[in-house]
């Protein structure tokens, strides 16, 4: 289950045009901080190891271990990520001010009302223009992350690659943020004291429709996608088991294999889309370093978020938050804008150069609610892994140590810190530690006094 973020609340929630196309690991011990929401993958080693072996190879898991210099390795790769979050963090407080500081929001509201008096039209000049600005801003950090991926071998694209999907990500948001921002502007000005409900309202079923086409629209702009039949009718057929088993109805033509290694060595297999768009899809990455049964397990975890209505309860959770979140903005406007509106030549909150100053006012929002979030969808990660196990229970031989064998495997390739900051967790961690999730992958067992599981019986 994939959920990404921008800076501020539209764009967090709807402009998910850099979003969709930097999708996160299953493992979810990677992240990227804001504005980057990349994929971050290990690049195996040449020479023999833990993380180079074939799949058919794989032995009993027992915990969670990496070997000495992989260790190190993965440890220190989440010092670096903890600490560029927080920067992140900082860094787009400090961009945002500038934008203001500067005047530029102020400047491009001039020129927008110079070139014509139709909001809609203004919208077309003002949104790209500031969503540009930040973006641009935002992009020492952006590259620096991307750096360091390479540096640790978690990334195989190249730098033209990679600057092409950066600007597909942004032209997507751009389209998104034009409409987005004029109706944010339209409903500000008919109703300045009940906007944060009535945009709400207007937003939320945008955001359901994105995730609708996002896997017919956004998806194949940045990866590409074939029929997992024609790639793997084997592991399609064990799909369809555990689909079958799951009361679902994804048949094989919705099951499809995603070129990523031309791009990352992360592995990761999801559900996606909705009613007529929700499929499965492998990447090929995955194909080439799991087995068949570990991809299944992968794959009846994914499934457990849709049986479980984990996306339903996710887009109702964010929704409340949203609507909090809009009215949070909606008080402190006000007293920012009685502070700052001479200096940063803000007419008002209906002028658009107030823009920046609410998408500053969110960005300090959604890091103070980080923990809760992060809590939430941990705990929707744990009930997946425990569906994943109980899905699989009985279609594959010995599920609970084939689903530690999942968790050892992505921890090799992704480098997951088998001892993770308490405080790196609690701030960022959308998934359980890895370390954690073998040990209940291994545990977790209530059929052995002729019980039955929780979810599936």
């Amino acid at each position: 289950m994939r959920i990404v973020y921008f800076a501020f609340p539209i764009l967090f929630a709807l402009l998910t045009g850099a979003g969709l196309a930097r999708t996160q690991p299953w493992d979810g011990s990677s992240y990227a901080p804001p504005p980057s929401a990349r994929t971050i993958s290990y690049q195996a080693p040449a020479s023999p190891s833990a993380a180079s072996a074939a799949p058919d190879t794989v032995s009993q898991v027992k915990a969670y271990t990496l070997p000495p210099e992989l260790y190190r390795k993965a440890h220190n790769l989440r010092r670096i990520r903890f600490r560029l979050a927080l920067l992140g963090f900082v860094y787009g407080l400090i961009v945002f001010w500038l934008v203001l500081r500067w005047k530029l929001s102020a400047k491009y509201r001039d020129w927008a009302e110079s070139f014509s008096s139709r909001r809609f039209l203004q919208s077309l000049v003002f949104s790209p223009l500031l969503l540009l600005t930040i973006a641009v801003f935002s992009l020492p950090l952006d590259i620096y992350g991307e750096w360091v991926e390479k540096q640790y071998g978690l990334s195989v694209q190249g730098w033209r690659s990679w600057s092409w999907d950066w600007a597909k990500g942004e032209l997507v948001s751009l389209v998104l943020g034009v409409l987005l921002i004029w109706l944010l502007y339209v409903v500000i000005r008919r109703s300045p004291q009940r906007w944060w409900f009535y945009f709400w309202l207007f937003a939320m079923p945008i955001a359901i429709f994105l995730f609708f086409i996002g896997p017919w629209v956004i998806d194949p702009m940045f990866h590409k996608f074939e029929p997992l039949q024609q790639k793997d009718p084997a592991l399609t057929i064990d799909l369809e088991k555990m689909v079958q088993r799951a009361g679902q109805n994804i048949p094989p033509e919705r099951m499809f294999w995603m070129g990523a290694g031309e791009k990352t060595t992360s592995l990761n297999a999801y559900v996606t889309g909705m009613g007529a768009s929700k499929r499965i899809v492998v990447w090929d990455t995955t194909i080439a370093k799991m087995t068949t049964p570990q991809i299944v397990f992968v794959a009846g975890h994914e499934m457990g978020h849709y049986v479980l209505q984990h996306v339903v309860k996710a887009l109702s959770f964010f929704a409340v938050l949203l609507l909090l979140f809009f009215y949070l903005a909606f008080r402190c406007m006000g007293w920012v804008l009685s502070r700052w509106r001479a200096v940063w030549e803000i007419r008002g909150l209906d002028d658009w150069a107030s823009l920046p100053a609410l998408m500053m006012l969110a960005s300090v929002f959604f890091f103070l609610a980080g923990p809760v979030t992060s809590l939430a969808t941990r705990y929707q990660e744990h009930q997946a892994d425990q569906y994943g196990l109980e899905v699989t229970h009985g279609l594959t031989p010995d599920s609970g140590q084939v689903a530690a064998q999942a968790f050892q495997r992505l921890g090799e390739v992704g480098l997951a810190d088998p001892d993770p900051n308490p405080v790196d967790v609690f701030l960022y961690y959308s998934h359980p530690p890895i370390s954690d999730r073998v040990r209940f992958s291994l545990t977790y067992n209530p059929w052995a006094n002729g019980g039955t599981g929780e979810f599936v019986k």
